[in-house]
């Protein structure tokens, strides 16, 4: 079962127990645990989806533009930079029916792109909401999930017939360095466009979603912690 529902359905059931038991602190205990819980599954949810009247919804799709420019400079400034594909040519000299970039992908850092997608989250109206649920902490979690994703997502690119085909044409021209730079630019800009804001989203979803579950568990968790505290200290 869905993490999210389990939260919330134990709290509710905690808070049910308590009201018609008349029990206080089991009350208080649940009331506060179930609105850690919604408030952080609301915040998860405002990432992805427009919520009407709540200002600073659905901020992923609405910065699309911006995490494809950053796709973009990912791909350009990390993995096809002159020295990486120097290194490529050197080592595939007299193989380019077997060109592989999956060994460069796999040693390439991609914690600045996390950085940059939390930066983008922290700038935009959504950061406030993001500061009440623990700020940049409560998505560490997710970098490493992210970092995999990328990689996986990057070498599928890298491994497609056409990215090879043009790749191996341009070892043939002079320049070899230069021109495919702004080949495979070229190639990144037009996969880019088709992207639509539903598409990042699912995109980004399928990275981190899963784990900002955690969340709303958390949020259940110290809500109920709080409310123990309010209910023993308000009984002496």
């Amino acid at each position: 079962m869905n993490k999210n529902l389990i939260t919330n359905a134990l709290a509710l059931g905690l808070a049910l127990v308590g009201y018609f038991m008349a029990m206080p602190v089991l009350f208080t205990v649940g009331i506060f645990a179930l609105s850690g819980a919604i408030t952080n599954w609301l915040a998860v949810h405002m990432l992805f989806e427009k919520v009407p009247f709540l200002y600073g919804s659905g901020v992923i799709p609405a910065r699309f533009e911006e995490f494809k420019l950053g796709i973009k400079q990912l791909m350009m400034e990390q993995f096809f930079t002159e020295e990486n594909i120097d290194r490529f040519l050197s080592d595939s000299a007299g193989k380019a029916s077997t060109l592989d970039l999956v060994p460069v992908i796999e040693k390439v850092d991609l914690s600045p792109a996390f950085d940059n997608l939390v930066d983008v989250i922290e700038s935009s109206s959504f950061g406030g909401m993001l500061a009440m649920v623990g700020g940049r902490e409560a998505l560490e979690p997710m970098r490493e999930p992210f970092i995999v994703k990328m990689k996986e997502t990057v070498g599928d690119i890298s491994q497609s017939d056409q990215f090879n085909e043009i790749l191996r044409n341009e070892l043939e021209q002079p320049n070899v360095i230069a021109g495919m730079q702004e080949k495979v630019s070229d190639i990144i800009e037009k996969r880019l466009n088709e992207l639509t804001p539903e598409l990042v989203k699912e995109i980004v979803q399928k990275m981190i979603r899963k784990h900002l579950g955690w969340l709303v568990v958390w949020g259940g968790v110290f809500g109920g912690l709080i409310g123990l505290i309010a209910a023993v200290s308000g009984s002496f």
